[in-house]
């Protein structure tokens, strides 16, 4: 059975949107606090040999970058993923390997959670992460919390969510005040 972990980079006040658009303007907020030291955490806690489970917009935003990005563990570790998509349009999916999860996606995740085969990674997606997080599929989450607010964004988990627990593991700190925050899903607040 495999693990479903959720990673994200996220501002003190939960902003992952990292991207500039539809009004942010806040894009590259991360790189200013990259390191060799944080990279290599954040590659023993994804795992070199994964799989990825991700929407189709964080799909296509990857795609422009990651297969392009040169030879380094990251990349690699993403390239050589299969990608398992969220997605309506599944014969557009070119970056490869990649799959979709079909039309009853949460039946799909559940298949593809019981089989054999390396840890699930998401990243990015928060549509996902929601739907994950209220069925009760996800194993552990790992957020990188970056010393600073950015007061707007899209937030890491939704206003209209139902409240959840989470148990804390570990924690880890870059040179750069990066901290790597690993937790296990516990269920809902009660």
């Amino acid at each position: 059975m495999r693990k479903i972990k959720i990673m994200e980079h996220i501002s003190l006040d939960g902003v992952m949107q990292h991207e500039n658009s539809a009004g942010f303007e806040h894009g590259g907020w991360t790189n200013a606090y990259r390191s060799l030291e944080g990279l290599t955490a954040v590659l023993e806690a994804q795992g070199t040999t994964i799989d990825l489970l991700i929407g189709r917009q964080t799909y296509d935003s990857w795609t422009q970058y990651w297969p392009k990005a040169g030879d380094n563990p990251m990349a690699n570790a993403l390239n050589a993923a299969t990608k398992y998509v969220v997605t309506h349009w599944p014969e557009s999916l070119e970056w490869g390997p990649a799959k979709d999860l079909g039309t009853d996606v949460i039946a799909g995740i559940r298949d593809l959670k019981s089989t054999d085969g390396p840890d699930l990674i998401v990243y990015g997606s928060s549509t996902v992460i929601a739907v994950l997080l209220e069925e009760g599929l996800v194993d552990e989450v790992i957020l990188m919390v970056y010393p600073v607010l950015l007061g707007s964004g899209k937030r890491f988990y939704s206003n209209t969510a139902n409240a959840r627990e989470l148990a804390f593991v570990d924690t880890k700190t870059t040179p750069t005040g990066v901290l790597i925050n690993t937790y296990r899903y516990v269920g809902a607040l009660g």
